[in-house]
């Protein structure tokens, strides 16, 4: 949605009423699709950007392409994992979130195939609030990672223990941590598992 609309829509109190039913359309036209299709679909849809990876070297290989296209020179990542990536694409980090950091570079715990939002939690951002985060995000999980709805999600978190701070972003919104400002530019590297 276009500044224009968006501030007509304020004015106006319908706050992106045609998007949401622009996305509860596709939803609803993709309802028998694969669960990696349909997400893939609604996350590009609300603005994320979808890359699909076979395999960790095409991960690598996309994740140096967005460092270089989107100028990023100092990424917020704490993930051991995730930092021998940077270290491979030879791109400086902190593990602490600092002001200086262009993006993030994180993990998630689930992808919502159900609207194409991504569920984080403090295994993925720490401590801090979401709203903290850089205004790029670049998202590394595996197929496996694709679950049907919200329910399916917060069942597995049941079962697999502490899991707390619970937050989802979706392609450039944020919506339930009630964050208002500027959109965060979401990257995901869909690994296959």
């Amino acid at each position: 949605m276009n500044l224009f609309k968006r501030i007509v829509s304020k004015l106006t109190n319908q706050p992106e009423e045609e998007e949401k039913q622009s996305l509860e359309k596709l939803g609803d036209s993709l309802k028998n699709a694969d669960l990696d299709y349909k997400f893939a679909q609604l996350f590009t849809h609300s603005g994320g950007f979808f890359n699909y990876c076979a395999d960790e070297a095409e991960a690598l290989q996309t994740l140096n392409q967005i460092i270089k296209i989107e100028g990023i020179g100092n990424l917020f990542c704490w993930d051991k994992e995730l930092q021998n990536f940077l270290n491979v694409v030879k791109t400086s980090y902190t593990s602490e979130l600092q002001s200086s950091n262009d993006a993030a570079f994180i993990t998630c715990e689930y992808l919502i195939a159900y609207d194409g939002r991504i569920m984080l939690s403090h295994n993925n951002i720490l401590h801090y609030h979401s709203s903290r985060l850089p205004d790029k995000i670049i998202i590394i999980a595996n197929v496996s990672q694709i679950v049907n709805n919200l329910n399916d999600a917060m069942g597995k978190i049941k079962r697999n223990g502490n899991i707390k701070n619970l937050t989802s972003i979706s392609g450039g919104q944020s919506k339930l941590d009630g964050s208002i400002g500027s959109n965060p530019k979401l990257f995901l590297l869909l690994l296959e598992d």
